[in-house]
């Protein structure tokens, strides 16, 4: 669940929105318009869309300091965390590594929902004690106070990746040790709840709650999806053991001279051969990468007179590994970077790349022949 628009960055960390989160945005802040509506319509239209407006506005706030907790914690501890993306069911950090121990997951998965029943109980207490029973202000806290305390419950629901199926996973890894397992284990737990919101939802919608049960299945099948991607990976993760960028790199890297000009690369190289990335060479080894995504980057009328040192990506800003780097290092680095391709150097010459067709082959074979 990647950022497709860009908001900023809040201590280090990126913050984005999915597209989709203007779906449930909408639809919140026509719920609350709604529900305003029916028990104050004395307020007129336009105060019942702004207080909508502004306690939409409140709660996705508060979503992200749900998310912040989560991702502040895994900083503090040394886990990189890309970014954090609000999209229709929530929120989502990025964090890039897994935590080295239960303590630290436990904590991490638990300081989200803490932060939320935090905010519920704030905004719960300040609209008794600050605003009137009949008042905008009073109506907006308390819906803020009773959906944070819902959101922190429901996120301590034991079903994985939520935060309680991660709490649960942290359980598990502390008794047994073993923090593949504890991971296959609770995502089990998470699929079978993802299994029980789609029944729940399916059955709510034949029983008139229309929407609101449909809501209720979706949720469920992204648990059950996103419990099975967690199974998946704890089980590459076994097959990663022990292999390194040196068991599956290639030594037949497609090379180009950089004095070469866009235009006859293009002819010769990109188009001749099919192949997409080639290491650019030149006296002292090799100086750079270029693939069709910079070539892609300047106007076709200067394709005849740039060179490809002149687009090439240089060596010192391409992330590279060595032989003996463990192969599932060098695959967080190609998904931390958005890279197909990963040169392999070893005292300052070029060993081979690492790119993602051989990989997937190298998985598909050791899937294929695990016992």
């Amino acid at each position: 669940m990647r950022s497709q628009i860009r908001l900023g960055r809040i201590f280090g960390i990126g913050i984005g929105l999915h597209y989709s989160w203007f779906l449930i945005a909408f639809l919140i802040v026509a719920s609350l318009a709604s529900q305003f509506h029916v028990t104050n319509p004395e307020w007129g239209e336009v105060t019942i869309f702004a207080l909508a407006l502004a306690t939409g506005v409140l709660f996705f706030v508060s979503l992200l300091v749900h998310e912040l907790c989560h991702s502040l914690f895994a900083k503090s501890h040394g886990l990189p965390v890309r970014e954090i993306t609000l999209f229709a069911l929530g929120g989502v950090s990025q964090i890039e590594k897994n935590p080295t121990s239960a303590g630290t997951e436990f904590w991490m998965a638990f300081v989200g929902p803490l932060a939320s029943a935090v905010i519920g109980v704030l905004c719960l207490v300040a609209g008794r004690v600050a605003a009137s029973p009949t008042g905008a202000a009073y109506a907006m806290l308390s819906w803020l106070g009773y959906i944070n305390l819902g959101l922190a419950a429901f996120n301590m629901i034991p079903g994985y990746p939520l935060d309680g199926g991660r709490i649960l996973r942290a359980a598990l890894w502390w008794k047994s040790g073993d923090a593949e397992r504890s991971t296959r284990q609770a995502a089990r737990v998470g699929q079978v709840v993802g299994v029980l919101f789609i029944a729940l939802g399916i059955l709510r919608f034949f029983m008139g709650a229309g929407f609101g049960g449909l809501w209720i299945a979706f949720i469920g099948w992204f648990l059950l999806q996103a419990a099975g991607e967690s199974v998946a990976e704890a089980g590459l993760t076994r097959v990663l053991e022990g292999a390194t960028v040196g068991d599956v790199m290639t030594h037949d890297c497609p090379t180009v001279d950089g004095n070469l000009n866009v235009q006859g690369f293009v002819d010769q190289q990109l188009l001749r051969t099919g192949d997409r990335c080639f290491m650019v060479m030149d006296n002292d080894g090799l100086a750079g990468l270029i693939t069709s995504h910079e070539v892609k980057a300047i106007d076709r009328a200067r394709w005849p007179y740039a060179t490809v040192f002149d687009i090439m990506r240089p060596i010192d800003e391409i992330k590279t590994v060595q032989p003996e780097t463990p192969l599932k290092a060098a695959l967080e680095i190609m998904s931390r970077e958005n890279l197909n391709q990963l040169p392999v150097v070893k005292d300052h010459r070029m060993e081979g790349v690492l790119n993602r067709a051989r990989v997937i082959s190298f998985l598909h074979n050791r899937f294929e022949l695990r016992k």
